[in-house]
């Protein structure tokens, strides 16, 4: 079995400052990765390199996602090949439905792969399944894209998104930041609902509590931009007892 993402030795630079400083990872259908890691290490770095934000510049190595160099592709075509970034920060995008921002989405994936675009009747169906099947019962659809939302609405309008859009790979940046334990379950929650064996999950993250809700198969720690030690689940439980000094007087391991 292919990895659906391949990276190798994966250098970054942010405003003439190196950040990544040799990435290596490799993630398969079906599996979900966690990095952990101090501020600084990385770790959001390494999200908006994949995504292919503008102001970072990779200077080395190569990322490969389903068999494709990503780093050659813009960043809307990895979204449309099926690369979804959820933001640590989602921005508000005034005049914009949500049901219109996901149906142009999802017709722009459907077109990307020679498939006709479903039909109004058609989208609002599948979301309304989406919406049922993540057990949201937020009234959010004909409101701007975050405009007004709670810190919790803002995460789990992430995760209708990612559910309608169905991507590959997941890259979600500290979803859980900000959030109270009832919303950090909820989306949670979503996450176990549409993870399956084709698709996979890289959740970045400071802290531990996440994962009591989203059991990973790998967690890495991120230091200094590079992944200095991988493991299971106590991997994290480790770093959450012993801190991250634990880590830096460790680098070396």
């Amino acid at each position: 079995m292919e990895p659906l993402l391949k990276i190798i030795d994966l250098h970054a630079t942010v405003e003439g400052k190196k950040i990544l400083n040799g990435i290596n990872l490799e993630i398969y259908p079906g599996e979900i990765h966690a990095i952990m890691g101090p501020n600084g290490s990385g770790k959001s770095t390494l999200a908006s390199v994949l995504a292919g934000k503008p102001g970072y510049e990779v200077t080395g190595g190569q990322v490969y996602f389903m068999g494709k160099n990503l780093l050659e592709l813009k960043p809307e075509e990895r979204a449309r090949e099926g690369l979804f970034l959820a933001f640590q920060h989602p921005v508000e995008i005034p005049g914009v439905t949500l049901v219109n921002f996901l149906k142009t989405a999802v017709e722009e994936i459907y077109k990307h792969r020679g498939l006709e675009p479903p039909s109004a009747a058609q989208f609002l169906r599948l979301l309304r399944e989406k919406k049922e099947m993540l057990e949201f019962d937020m009234k959010i659809e004909n409101r701007s894209v975050n405009e007004g939302f709670s810190g919790g609405e803002k995460k789990k309008n992430e995760m209708l998104q990612l559910a309608v859009l169905d991507p590959k790979l997941a890259i979600l940046d500290e979803i859980d930041s900000g959030l109270d334990v009832d919303a950090l379950r909820e989306v949670a929650n979503g996450v176990n609902k549409i993870k399956n064996e084709n698709n996979a999950f890289l959740l970045i993250t400071h802290y531990q509590r996440l994962l009591n809700y989203v059991v990973p198969d790998k967690v890495h720690i991120l230091y200094k931009g590079q992944i200095i030690m991988s493991g299971d689940k106590n991997l994290a439980l480790e770093v959450e007892e012993r801190g991250y000094d634990w880590i830096k007087n460790n680098e070396t391991v």
